[in-house]
């Protein structure tokens, strides 16, 4: 089958192509001033970090004089409030600026010690606590709601910690056993650390040769390219490779894993949950039927999924497509490059459908070095957004290297920062922060906005192609990916909560038949290979439990946002702003309610299909 070949000839007027040595790591030291973050807005220098933290470290223990006294008056119950509210602020802004400090240069042993230092002071301070919600709980509904009409501030600052309070009273333990969980906390970490230590240092990682000859040291890093690569035989070798090394280390990630759902499940049986699903949900109330319901929808789906897929395997001019094709460009192009400043323009005209307001705080984020742009000797890889520094300003980390990937990646995280500033401006830090199910919400609303811009600047029908199967990348990496990996982590600790040996073995074993029903292996949609069965493996986010469905919901969310803001007017664009100033005033459900996407039901993630195929019809027609 001839394939589409797709030339990229210009989708921006003023583009420019950055030779590949521009982008080489530099020392930090070698890259200007303007295009690092600027961590002294936190803390003018050291020395002042290290006054606050010594002056929190016996503020910490304070906390004991309130021990016995939450429940005795309205003005005892905000005392403490304010007193631990200022407490966790004050907190969060020495671990961000430790953080960012680490984050800049990874080979600073001082600055990996702040943050060791201040791990501590959380475990001591957890310690020191234990004795509040069980102090809490005992305080009867009828009591907390006189407190609250006694000190309004109770009810308009600390209303929904008040609400959480009501509904967790059946999942508080004793004084002792919530101090001994306490302590236990500072074990939590060991698998998730132990993992990210031997794949990130220690794994031994194969050499290959190219079809060019090149060798490459098949790291993480690295695959992530190669799999990427136009060569097949490059993919293929690079593929067998990869999973066969994480093959060899099966029986450790599976301890390792095992260790991290039990801890899992032993907490939400002490904690007197249904299940680890629900313990892992109930915070922030979200319904474990939104979960399964995600699943099922999905599973309803699959058929919409294959589409892609055949799509995918008919632009790239196979016989077969297998599961080493999926990360490979579905038509030739060009490799276009922006500069850091055209990136920064094309974000800007991006975001103009959210108003004059959004694009000025956008402008400060450019303009104020709230981001740290370049990649350099040392630096943590990857990008984020941290946004709380509640009295000063988010901060991005990039690794921008001109791609037009990266300009995705600023356009996602700008999201994410946009969010944090909104909320930190309209809302009082208690109920600034907005809670994970709703935090890629933001962002990936900025990417459907980035994607609306660059279809309409497009004439070519090639490039048109090219940026639609981008698009449906983004459907198949967020939404079916995510959410193939929520079923595997459910059937995971379901197996654990059935007292089901956890090996690394059984692992492969579930998590192989789960992808190969996602990418139709059966039906000969897509080839998937019994080596592929090993990928749960190389997934992090795992031991953070039931993390990696929310990145589906959010996704399904956004676009629903993205459609109701570019194709209404002003009360669709406020509705949306005020979404991103909500942060966590109410329940991240009813936020979205109050945006107009309602999550406990199925009609935005039946839209999102539906957008979906809107895109392959389209795509199709072009082809013909």
């Amino acid at each position: 089958m001839k394939k589409h070949v797709i030339t990229l000839a210009a989708i921006l007027c003023g583009m420019t192509v950055i030779p590949f040595n521009a982008m080489a790591q530099k020392e930090r030291s070698e890259i200007e001033e303007k295009y690092k973050w600027n961590v002294y807005d936190l803390y003018a220098n050291d020395e002042a970090w290290e006054a606050k933290k010594a002056e929190l470290t016996g503020k910490i223990k304070e906390v004991a004089s309130f021990k016995g006294t939450l429940g005795k008056s309205a003005k005892n119950l905000l005392d403490f409030f304010e007193f631990n509210t200022a407490l966790g602020q004050e907190l969060s802004q020495l671990y961000i600026y430790a953080s960012l400090q680490k984050d800049q240069d990874l080979r600073v042993a001082e600055n990996i010690s702040r943050i060791k230092v201040l791990q501590n002071l959380s475990t001591e301070a957890a310690q020191l606590s234990a004795f509040v919600d069980p102090e809490l709980a005992a305080i009867d509904n009828e009591t907390l709601d006189k407190f609250m009409e006694q000190e309004p501030k109770l009810k308009t600052l600390y209303g929904m910690r008040i609400d959480r309070i009501k509904r967790n009273k059946v999942h508080t333990l004793s004084p002792v056993e919530e101090e001994l969980m306490a302590k236990m906390g500072i074990m939590g970490n060991v698998p998730s650390d132990t993992y990210d230590v031997f794949t990130d240092a220690e794994m031994p990682w194969p050499t290959i040769t190219l079809s060019d000859g090149t060798e490459v040291e098949l790291n993480q890093a690295a695959y992530s390219q190669v799999r990427a690569s136009q060569n097949r035989d490059d993919r293929e070798k690079a593929f067998n490779a990869f999973w066969s090394t994480y093959r060899k280390f099966e029986g450790t990630i599976g301890e390792l894993m095992n260790g991290n759902i039990k801890q899992n499940v032993f907490y939400s049986k002490a904690y007197k949950y249904d299940s680890a699903l629900e313990a892992a949900l109930y915070y922030n109330n979200i319904p474990t039927s939104v979960y399964h319901s995600l699943i099922e929808n999905v599973n309803k789906s699959l058929p919409t999924f294959h589409r892609y897929l055949s799509l995918k395997k008919k632009l790239m001019g196979l016989d077969e497509l297998k599961y080493s094709d999926i990360y490979a460009p579905a038509v030739d192009g060009v490799d276009l490059k922006f500069t850091y400043e055209e990136a920064q323009k094309l974000v800007l005209e991006a975001v103009k459908p959210l108003g004059n307001d959004y694009g000025k705080v956008v402008e400060r984020a450019f303009n104020e070095r709230w981001i740290d742009v370049f990649p350099n000797k040392g630096k943590a890889s990857g990008a984020y957004s941290n946004g709380s520094a509640y009295n000063v300003h988010p901060y991005i980390l990039l690794n921008y290297n001109g791609q037009y990937d990266a300009v995705g990646t600023l356009i996602h995280e700008m999201g994410h920062t946009m969010h944090s500033y909104f909320s930190n401006s309209k809302q009082p830090y208690p109920t600034a922060r907005y809670a994970i199910f709703v935090a890629e919400v933001a962002s990936t609303f900025n990417e459907a906005l980035l994607d609306d811009l660059m279809l309409k600047k497009l004439t070519d029908k090639g490039e048109k192609i090219s940026l639609l199967m981008s698009m449906l990348d983004g459907f198949k990496g967020t939404l079916f990916r995510q959410t193939q990996f929520a079923e595997f982590e459910l059937k995971m600790h379901e197996m654990a909560e059935r007292n089901e040996p956890i090996t690394g073995k059984s692992l492969t074993k579930l998590y192989g038949d789960i992808v190969k029903k996602y990418y139709g292996d059966a039906e000969g949609i897509c080839k998937v290979d019994d080596i592929v069965s090993i990928e749960w493996a190389f997934i992090p986010h795992f031991y953070n439990g039931f993390y990696v469905y929310q990145y589906s919901t959010s996704f399904v969310a956004s676009q629903a946002l993205a459609e109701r803001v570019l194709k209404g007017g002003d009360k669709e664009r406020e509705m949306y702003l005020n979404f991103i100033s909500a942060g966590g005033s109410k329940y991240p459900i009813d936020i979205l309610k109050d945006a107009g996407v309602d999550m406990t039901t199925s009609e935005p993630f039946d839209n999102a299909i539906k957008r979906m195929n809107e895109l392959m019809d389209e795509i199709e027609k072009l082809m013909k």
